[in-house]
């Protein structure tokens, strides 16, 4: 169930700017995943703490969840790996 959570990483100016101000990342995710599969899902997949999980459906019906790291992780380090920045 944890690979079927996270679609893909989301790769736009604003999540660019998130990543390296609010040590944030952005996944399209599956609508039915709760903040709680997310979290998990990310921790397990990138072998890091999560904080908090906010999660939004755009208006193209995709649902966005905007993961927060815990401060001794740097998004930008998981966004490297992910070959996004």
């Amino acid at each position: 169930m944890i690979i079927m959570t996270i679609e893909y990483p989301l790769i736009t100016e604003k999540s660019v700017g998130l990543i390296e101000k609010e040590n944030k990342l952005v996944f399209v995710v599956d609508k039915s995943a709760t903040k709680h599969d997310i979290k998990k899902a990310v921790e397990e997949l990138y072998g890091v703490k999560v904080a908090t999980v906010n999660t939004m459906i755009s208006m193209k019906g995709r649902k966005k969840a905007y993961v927060k790291l815990k401060p001794e992780y740097k998004a930008s380090d998981i966004a490297t790996k992910l070959k996004v920045l």
